[in-house]
């Protein structure tokens, strides 16, 4: 696909449409080191300085996409989590349902997975200030809403507890995920040696564990607070 120069905002949106679910599509079959504007610009059937009039690099367009995903998968949080949480159960038996149902909510969302592994690290570099800014004002919009779901099945966190939980477990995500999806070397080095294989990590379960624990650990810090520390 080629294209003329865009003259109108209503064309300029396409380009930009264009490109990112070019991306999108990339990032299903690749990871995002692997993701260049080279061969983004191949497959969109733009110029690579056409690309760079709409995003003023990769990591800027990686970032809009990154939003989009946080947004979809946070809905779908919510509606999940009204199903498997009872209000009316044990604070303990919430706090564990919350896990179970936060990290299978990622099962197939492994694109925003791979993009918050790479935030700190690939994603906040190589913008301007004016991105930077955009995209965290939206990190914390999402971080928000998070802990908003967090604070209405478990209000006994408090919103400084539920905000605390909901930063630490996107920085679970992030963690986790590259250790949980090792190399094609290290899954051989796995299969060699039966002893290695115990250290590797399945990303659902050990995510779980994670969160319930956080959980956990934020309600006793609640409950030993100070009334005037809370």
């Amino acid at each position: 696909m080629t294209f003329q120069r865009a003259r109108s905002e209503e064309q300029r949106e396409i380009r930009r449409r264009v490109i990112l679910d070019t991306t999108a599509a990339m990032l299903e079959t690749m990871p995002v080191s692997e993701v260049s504007l080279n061969e983004l610009s191949r497959r969109a059937g733009l110029a690579k300085s056409n690309v760079l009039r709409y995003f003023e690099s990769r990591e800027a367009i990686l970032l809009e996409l990154f939003d989009h995903a946080c947004a979809q998968w946070l809905e779908e949080l919510g509606e999940r989590l009204v199903i498997v949480i009872d209000p009316a159960g044990a604070v303990r038996d919430r706090g564990d349902r919350f896990a179970g149902a936060f990290a299978a909510s990622l099962e197939p969302h492994r694109t925003l997975c791979d993009l918050l592994s790479a935030q700190a690290s690939v994603l906040e570099h190589n913008v301007s200030t004016e991105i930077a800014a955009r995209y965290k004002r939206s990190m914390h919009d999402n971080l928000a809403a998070l802990g908003g779901l967090i604070l209405r099945h478990l209000p006994e966190l408090g919103e400084e507890g539920a905000w605390k939980v909901a930063g630490m477990a996107a920085v679970f995500v992030g963690g986790l995920w590259p250790h949980t999806n090792p190399s094609p070397s290290m899954l051989a080095a796995y299969d060699a040696d039966p002893a290695l294989a115990a250290m590797r990590m399945p990303f659902i379960e050990t995510l779980e564990e994670a969160i319930a624990t956080l959980i956990s650990g934020a309600l006793s810090r609640t409950r030993l607070s100070p009334p005037g520390r809370r």
